[in-house]
C-alpha cells in the first residue's frame, strides 16, 4: 500500500501520469480488504473461545463465508495478472523518473522493511497456498464429524483452485512468449530468402496474403529449447539463434537494427521476462530473429553427430549436423551448426532427440486411435 498510495499520490500532483496503477497493483485493494476480513472473523472466533473459557471454537461459519465466497477469486484474478504486473514493472524500472519513485519515495519508508516491490508483489501467491495448511491443521483439531467433513470439502475445492490457477498462469506465461516470439522473429518472403525465386510484382501481394508467419500464434505449442549456435558456411562462420519447438526446429540469423526494439517512443523497452535471459538482453540492444530458412517438422529432421576424426580434418569443435528430408526422403537442406562447448552440443543433441521421440510417439497414438474403416474391395 506504501507503493499503491505514493502512486496515487504523485499522479496527483501530475507525475508519472502515463503509468497504469492497474497493470502494476490489479485488484490489490478488494484482495486486502477480503483478507482483512477473514483475518477477523477468525480471530474473533478465536476470542470468543478464550473469553468462555475452553468453549468449542466454531470456525464453520467464517470458513463458509469467506472460502465460499471471494477468496479465491479474488485471488485469481490477482495471481492472473500478476506475470503482466512483472513484466510492465521491469520495463517501467528502466526509466530514470520511476527509479526515483521506487527508491527514493517508497524503499525507504520503515514499512517496507527494506523489501522491493516485486518481493511485495508476489507475497499473495504465497498466502493462497498456505490456506490448505491452515485448513488442514483445522481439520485436525477438529473434533465433530460433520465440521470435519465440511472442512475437510473446503480444503479440496482450495486445492483444486490452487491447480487450476497453476494452468492458467502456465498457460498465459506461455501465451505471452509466443506473443512476443511473433514480433521478433521475421520472416523474410520466398523471393527475399533464395534469388533463384522470381515473382513478379502483381503477384507478391496475394503470396504475401497466404504467408505462414503466424505459424508461431499456436497457444499449444511449447518452445523446448533455444540458445545460440554458430552456422558454418561454404565461406564464413554465421552467428544463428535456434529454437527447437514441440513440433519443429527453426533456425534464425541474428540481425540488429540501428533502433532500440520497441522505439524510442514508448520510453522503454517491452521485453517480456519469461524470455530466455540471453535472448532478453539482445533484444533489448535492437536485435531481432530473421528465419533463415523454412521449419522443420521433426518428422523430418535427421540429426547426425560430427565425429572427431573430421573435427581435426576440418576444424570443426563441437559440431553436430541437422538435415531436413522431404516427404519423399530427399534430402533438401543440410545445417552444420557448432555449440560453444562439447557441453552445450551434447545438450543440444540431447534435447532435440527427445523431442522427436516424443513427437513420434504423440502422432503414433493418435493413429491408433482414429476408426478404422474397412478395406476397399478389389472389384470397385
Amino acid at each position: 500500500k506504501v507503493f499503491m498510495n505514493t502512486l496515487k499520490y504523485l499522479q496527483g500532483n501530475e507525475f508519472l501520469l502515463d503509468v497504469d496503477s492497474r497493470r502494476l497493483f490489479a485488484n490489490l485493494e478488494e484482495l486486502n480488504k477480503i483478507s482483512l476480513s477473514f483475518l477477523e472473523n477468525f480471530f474473533e472466533t478465536v476470542k470468543e473461545h478464550v473469553s468462555k473459557s475452553g468453549s468449542p471454537m466454531n470456525f464453520i461459519s467464517t470458513l463458509r463465508k469467506l472460502f465460499q465466497g471471494d477468496l479465491c477469486q479474488t485471488h485469481q484474478i490477482y495471481c492472473l495478472n500478476y506475470t503482466s504486473a512483472v513484466f510492465y514493472l521491469e520495463n517501467l524500472r528502466q526509466r530514470e523518473d520511476f527509479g526515483i519513485y521506487l527508491k527514493q519515495w517508497c524503499e525507504q519508508n520503515e514499512q517496507c522493511r527494506r523489501l522491493h516491490l516485486p518481493e511485495l508483489l508476489v507475497a499473495p501467491l504465497h498466502r493462497l497456498t498456505r490456506y490448505p495448511l491452515l485448513l488442514n491443521n483445522i481439520w485436525k483439531r477438529c473434533t465433530d464429524e460433520t465440521e470435519k467433513g465440511f472442512i475437510w470439502s473446503v480444503k479440496e475445492k482450495v486445492e483444486k483452485s490452487i491447480r487450476d490457477l497453476e494452468g492458467k498462469v502456465k498457460w498465459l506465461d506461455n501465451f505471452q512468449k509466443f506473443r512476443q516470439l511473433h514480433e521478433i522473429i521475421i520472416w523474410p518472403q520466398v523471393w527475399d530468402r533464395d534469388k533463384r525465386f522470381f515473382v513478379p510484382e502483381c503477384l507478391k501481394q496475394s503470396l504475401r496474403e497466404s504467408s505462414s508467419e503466424n505459424i508461431l500464434s499456436s497457444a499449444s505449442r511449447q518452445l523446448l529449447h533455444e540458445g545460440r549456435l554458430t552456422l558454418a558456411e561454404s565461406t564464413r562462420l554465421l552467428d544463428v539463434y535456434v529454437f527447437l519447438f514441440d513440433d519443429f526446429l527453426l533456425i534464425t540469423k541474428i540481425k540488429r537494427n540501428k533502433k532500440k526494439y520497441g522505439g524510442s517512443d514508448t520510453g522503454f523497452i517491452l521485453v517480456c521476462p519469461s524470455l530466455a535471459p540471453e535472448l532478453q538482453s539482445f533484444v533489448r540492444e535492437g536485435g531481432f530473429c530473421q528465419v533463415l530458412d523454412q521449419p522443420i517438422p521433426l518428422d523430418r529432421l535427421i540429426l547426425k553427430n560430427v565425429e572427431p576424426i573430421h573435427i581435426t580434418v576440418s576444424s570443426l569443435r563441437n559440431a553436430f549436423l541437422i538435415q531436413h528430408e522431404n516427404r519423399y526422403r530427399q534430402c533438401i537442406a543440410v545445417f552444420l551448426l557448432q555449440a560453444q562447448t562439447e557441453s552445450a552440443k551434447k545438450t543440444w543433441m540431447s534435447q532435440i532427440e527427445t523431442a522427436i521421440s516424443n513427437y513420434t510417439k504423440q502422432h503414433e497414438t493418435k493413429r491408433s486411435t482414429l476408426p478404422c474403416f474397412p478395406a476397399e474391395s478389389s472389384e470397385i
